[in-house]
C-alpha cells in the first residue's frame, strides 16, 4: 500500500472521461486544477467530471485549486512563436500591443518603473534571459542575452527585486469564489512571499463564510523561503514548487532548499507537497530518464508528503502511464526506508499537548506490538495528521463522518480515509471502525490494531484515548507452540473416546489433553487446541515434531468452542476467532 501521495494535474490530455477513470483507478489521490491558464468555465467541467467519477468510483479524490497568483506573462503574439536572437534587442511594454519578434506585452503595468538598468529578466522558467539597457514609464528595452523560442503567456521572472504585485488579484478574487461554490479541498497559494500573503487568503475565504478549504502555500520566490518559519505557522501544507523557485534561486541551490523546506513541514506536522518537472520526459515520452527517477525517490527518501505531476498528466502523450510510473517508483522506494530507525531517530521538538502526545505513543505502541494497522477516528483530520508526522511503517486508516475532511486526509502521508458512522460511545465507535475497516479489506481478522479517538465523541481536537485491538471475534486464547495458522472446522471432544469417535480428517481437534491413543488422530488434524498443558506437554512436543499448528492452555476451550464451527487458529499468536482468513500450512 503505498504511503507516498500523488497529485495528477488535469488538462486536455485527461479531458477524455476513461482517460480520467484510469488515472483515479491508477492511484491519483488528489486531482490539482492550475487557474493561471484557463477559465473558471473550462474547469468546471473538469471538476465536475471528478465529482462524477469519485462518486462512481467510491474514491475520495479531492480536488486542489491552484492560483494564478502575482504573476507577470507576456500577452499576444502576431504568430503562434517567435525567436528572439542572443545580442539582438528586445521590448517589454505595459501597452496594450500585439508582439512581435522585436516587443511585447506585459501584464504587470508598472514593472517599467520597478526595474532598473542591468537587472536581469528571465522568461519561460528562465529559458530566455533579457538585459535591461534602460526604461520609460511604458517601455523597457533590453538586450538578449540567452535566445530561444517563445509563445504567448509565458511566465516573467525578476530575480532579486521586489515587485509590488498584489498578492491576491481580481482574478484570483473570482477563483476563491468559484473554488468556495465548488466545495473544493484545496487552495495552492502560488508566489507565497510571507505569512502576511496567506493570511490575506484566509481572510478572503471568511468573506464567503468558508472555513473547511485547506491552504496549501507554494513556496517559489527567494521571499518565500526567507519566511518559510512563518509562512508554515499560519499554513496547512507547503509546495515546494521548484519551477519558479530555480529560476528566482541559483539552481544549486534547489536540492538544499528542498531538503530544508520538506524537513521543516513534515516536523511541524504539515502536508508536504514536491512539485514540478519531476517527470518531465514523460511529457513526449514513454519512459522517464534514470535521473527522474532517481529525483521522485530522493523527494521520498526526504519525508515528502505527496509527489505531483504537472504537464506529464495535463498536456503529455502518456499521462497514465506517467502515474503508474511515479506510484511505481514510490512504491518501491517505500519498502527500503528504515520506519523504526528513523522513527526513533527523530530530531523534531514535541508539542505539549495531549493530541500530540497520543499520536506519539500511537506510533510507539504500534512498533513495539507489530501492530497490522493504526486506526483514528477523527473529526478534523488533525490526528490522522499528526499520526503520519511521525511516519510509521503501518497504514494509518483514519475514519470520518464528513466527506470533506475524508478527500483531504487522502493527501496525508500513509493515511488511508475512510467514510463511517456516528456512533454514541467509544466501545461503538472502534468496533465500527474496526468493521469498516475489515469490510473494505482493510485488515482481516486476527490482525493486530492500535486505535485511538477522543472523549468527548465529536469534538474536534480532544484526542486523549489508545486502545490496543484485535480484529475479529477472539474465541479462546493460550500458549501457541508452532508459528503456523490455519483454517478449518471445529472438532469438540470431552475426551479421547470420543475424539476417536467424531474426528474427520482435516478437523482441527479441540480437547482437554492428548496422549498417543489418539496420534493418529493429530497427525490427520489440521491444527490442535488443548486446556491443559505447557511447552512440555504431549500436545506441544507432537506439534513441533510434524510441525502442525498448536494451542495448549487455553482454558474452558471445550465448553466455550462447538464442534462444526468455522475457525481461523493461529499459533503464532496463541489465539482462536471465528472465521476463515488467509492461513499458511
Amino acid at each position: 500500500m503505498r504511503k507516498t501521495k500523488i497529485i495528477c494535474t488535469l488538462g486536455p490530455a485527461t479531458d477524455n472521461i476513461d482517460v480520467l477513470r484510469q488515472l483515479m483507478l491508477a492511484g491519483m489521490d488528489v486531482a490539482r486544477l492550475n487557474f493561471s491558464h484557463q477559465t473558471s468555465a473550462e474547469q468546471k467541467v473538469r471538476a465536475d467530471a471528478v465529482k462524477k467519477l469519485r462518486s462512481e468510483l467510491k474514491i475520495p479524490v479531492a480536488l486542489l485549486l491552484d492560483t494564478k497568483g502575482p504573476e507577470i506573462r507576456v500577452r499576444d503574439f502576431n504568430q503562434p512563436k517567435i525567436t528572439l536572437k542572443t545580442g539582438e534587442n528586445f521590448t517589454l511594454t505595459s501597452r496594450d500591443i500585439v508582439g512581435d519578434e522585436t516587443i511585447a506585452s506585459i501584464t504587470f503595468a508598472r514593472l517599467p518603473l520597478e526595474v532598473s538598468t542591468g537587472a536581469r529578466i528571465l522568461i519561460d522558467d528562465g529559458l530566455i534571459e533579457l538585459k535591461v539597457l534602460s526604461c520609460t514609464e511604458t517601455d523597457i528595452h533590453c538586450s538578449v542575452v540567452n535566445g530561444g523560442t517563445i509563445s504567448a503567456h509565458k511566465g516573467i521572472n525578476v530575480p532579486g527585486i521586489n515587485l509590488s504585485l498584489p498578492f491576491i488579484s481580481e482574478k484570483d478574487k473570482e477563483d476563491i469564489a468559484f473554488a468556495v461554490r465548488e466545495d473544493f479541498d484545496f487552495i495552492a497559494a502560488s508566489f507565497t512571499r510571507s505569512a502576511k500573503d496567506i493570511i490575506e487568503l484566509r481572510t478572503e475565504l471568511e468573506k464567503h463564510n468558508c472555513h473547511k478549504i485547506r491552504i496549501i502555500a507554494k513556496i517559489e520566490n527567494s521571499d518565500g523561503v526567507e519566511n518559510i518559519d512563518d509562512i508554515i505557522r499560519v499554513s496547512d501544507g507547503i509546495m515546494v514548487a521548484r519551477g519558479d523557485l530555480g529560476v528566482e534561486i541559483p539552481l544549486q541551490e534547489i536540492p538544499v532548499i528542498q531538503k530544508k523546506l520538506i524537513k521543516k513541514a513534515y516536523n511541524a506536522g504539515l502536508q508536504v507537497i514536491t512539485a514540478t518537472q519531476m517527470l518531465d520526459s514523460m511529457i513526449k515520452n514513454p519512459r522517464p530518464t534514470r535521473a527522474e527517477a532517481t529525483d521522485v525517490a530522493n523527494a521520498i527518501y526526504d519525508g515528502t508528503s505527496a509527489i505531483m505531476l504537472s504537464g506529464e498528466t495535463a498536456a503529455g502523450n502518456y499521462p497514465i502511464q506517467s502515474l503508474k510510473t511515479m506510484a511505481t517508483i514510490a512504491e518501491r522506494t517505500e519498502r527500503d526506508i528504515d520506519y523504526k530507525g528513523r522513527f526513533e531517530k527523530r530530531d523534531f521538538t514535541e508539542q505539549p499537548n495531549v493530541t500530540s502526545a497520543i499520536s506519539h505513543a500511537t506510533c510507539t505502541t504500534a512498533q513495539d506490538l507489530g501492530a497490522v494497522a493504526i486506526m483514528t477516528v477523527t473529526k478534523s483530520g488533525r490526528t490522522a495528521r499528526m499520526i503520519s508526522k511521525y511516519r510509521p511503517e503501518c497504514p494509518i486508516i483514519s475514519g470520518t463522518t464528513d466527506p470533506t475532511v475524508q478527500r483531504q486526509m487522502n493527501l496525508s502521508w500513509g493515511v488511508v480515509p475512510i467514510m463511517m458512522d456516528e456512533k454514541d460511545n467509544t466501545d461503538e465507535l472502534f468496533d465500527h471502525v474496526v468493521d469498516v475497516a475489515r469490510n473494505q479489506g482493510l485488515v482481516k481478522n486476527g490482525d493486530l490494531a492500535v486505535i485511538t479517538a477522543g472523549v468527548p465523541l465529536g469534538v474536534s481536537g480532544t484526542t486523549n484515548l489508545l486502545k490496543v485491538q484485535l480484529v475479529g471475534d477472539v474465541l479462546v486464547s493460550g500458549i501457541g507452540v508452532t508459528k503456523g495458522a490455519v483454517c478449518g472446522n471445529l472438532c469438540v471432544c470431552a475426551d479421547e473416546d470420543e475424539a476417536l469417535k467424531n474426528f474427520k480428517d482435516g478437523d482441527i481437534l479441540v480437547i482437554p489433553q492428548t496422549s498417543n491413543k489418539i496420534l493418529r488422530i493429530i497427525k490427520s488434524a489440521a491444527g490442535i487446541i488443548t486446556e491443559f498443558g505447557g511447552m512440555n506437554s504431549h500436545a506441544a512436543i507432537v506439534g513441533l515434531t510434524l510441525d502442525k499448528p498448536v494451542i495448549v492452555a487455553a482454558e474452558n476451550a471445550v465448553q466455550i468452542l462447538k464442534s462444526g464451527t468455522t475457525v481461523t487458529l493461529d499459533a503464532s499468536r496463541g489465539i482462536v476467532f471465528s472465521g476463515i482468513e488467509k492461513c499458511t500450512l
